[in-house]
């Protein structure tokens, strides 16, 4: 079954390595949400919180799984959380993705940033628990992602009964 995936990941710092994991999936006539060109962004950010709530919420619609692309500074990011937060809210299946060993444009890596879902946590049967203990993080390198993406893709919508 075809997926719709919103990639949730930190525009200014991460565009170049995020867009090399959205081209695979692309590459395989597949459809990605949450990659907006820079315009957009801007103008929903000149426009204050409230436009960017409602461009991020436009972009989960009709999604089924949200990949989030952990950089360096990702889990800081307050509209990064919002995304988790929004794509757990509406039932989406969720999974991360290291960048860091992804070469950006000059050939540089990055450090390893630190998972986001460490900072969000959720009530399973009663008990507090946190994301980071109950949805999957990879890299994109060391885990072979041009490979294994719609797997992990899939895996996180069926987790989620999607």
């Amino acid at each position: 079954m075809p997926r719709r995936v919103f990639f949730s990941f930190q525009y200014e710092k991460d565009l170049w390595r995020a867009t090399v994991v959205r081209n695979s999936w692309l590459a395989q006539e597949r459809e990605a949400s949450g990659f907006w060109d820079a315009a957009l962004w801007e103008e929903a950010n000149r426009f204050g919180d409230d436009a960017i709530r409602r461009t991020i919420d436009q972009g989960l619609d009709n999604t089924s799984v949200t990949v989030v692309l952990i950089g360096a500074e990702t889990a800081g990011r307050p509209w990064i959380l919002y995304e988790i937060q929004k794509s757990y809210d509406r039932g989406n299946g969720l999974l991360g993705i290291y960048l860091n060993d992804i070469k950006d444009q000059y050939g540089f890596t990055d450090g390893m940033g630190a998972n986001p879902f460490k900072r969000l946590y959720i009530q399973v049967s009663g008990a507090l628990k946190w994301m980071s203990d109950i949805y999957p993080t990879y890299s994109w390198v060391k885990d072979n992602g041009d490979q294994n993406l719609a797997a992990w893709v899939e895996s996180a919508a069926r987790a989620a009964g999607r």
